[in-house]
C-alpha cells in the first residue's frame, strides 16, 4: 500500500501542476508596459498575415522610436542595438500566429521576470498639476518624454519656462486648460 501512497501523491502533484498552468493569468496591472507596447504594436501591424521575420523587422523598427520604459522593455528582449540578449521571436513568433498579447507577456515573463516588473511612470495631469511644486528631477522627466532638453537651465523657474514655453505644442489640451500660462 506504501506504492499505492506513493502514487497517489504523484497524482495530486500532477493534478495541481496542471491545474495551476494556465489558469494563472497576469494579474491586473502586471507586465503592464509589456502589454501595452505589445499591445500598440499588434494594432499596427497593417499586414495581418505577416510572417514572423516580416513582424521582427517590424518590431525593431517600432523599438527604435521607444523612451522610456518601452524601450527598456525593447532592451529586455533583445529588440535595440545595445541589448545583449536576443528573444525578439519570443515575440514576433506568437504574433505572426495571432496569439494574444497576453500570453505572450506571460511566456516573457517565464523567460525574464524583469520584463513584467517594468511598470509606466505615472503621468502627470498637466492641466492641474503646481509646476512649482515639482521637483526638478520631474520637471526634467517631462521635457525628456517630450524629446527636449533644457539647455543653459540651472534654476527651477527655468525649467517652469521652457515646460510652459513648449506645452502648447506637446500638451495643447493641458495648456488651453490652465489659466496661469
Amino acid at each position: 500500500s506504501r506504492k499505492m501512497l506513493r502514487l497517489s501523491g504523484w497524482s495530486v502533484a500532477l493534478a495541481l501542476t496542471l491545474l495551476s498552468g494556465p489558469v494563472e493569468g497576469l494579474k491586473e496591472g502586471e507586465c503592464e508596459v509589456c502589454v501595452s507596447f505589445l499591445g500598440k504594436f499588434y494594432e499596427s501591424l497593417k499586414d495581418s498575415n505577416a510572417n514572423s521575420a516580416d513582424i521582427e523587422k517590424e518590431l525593431l523598427k517600432s523599438c527604435s522610436d521607444t523612451k522610456g520604459k518601452e524601450n527598456r522593455f525593447c532592451y529586455y528582449i533583445g529588440a535595440t542595438s545595445d541589448a545583449a540578449t536576443k528573444m525578439v521571436n519570443e515575440v514576433s513568433k506568437p504574433l505572426s500566429y495571432h496569439v494574444p498579447v497576453d500570453k505572450i507577456c506571460e511566456k516573457l515573463k517565464k523567460k525574464d521576470s524583469q520584463i513584467c516588473e517594468l511598470r509606466y511612470d505615472k503621468q502627470l495631469d498637466l492641466t492641474t498639476v503646481d509646476l512649482k511644486k515639482l521637483k526638478v528631477k520631474d520637471l526634467k522627466k517631462i521635457l525628456d518624454e517630450w524629446g527636449e532638453s533644457c539647455k543653459g537651465c540651472a534654476e527651477k523657474s527655468d525649467f517652469i519656462r521652457k515646460i510652459t514655453e513648449l506645452m502648447p505644442k506637446y500638451a495643447p489640451a493641458a495648456a488651453k486648460a490652465r489659466t496661469d500660462l
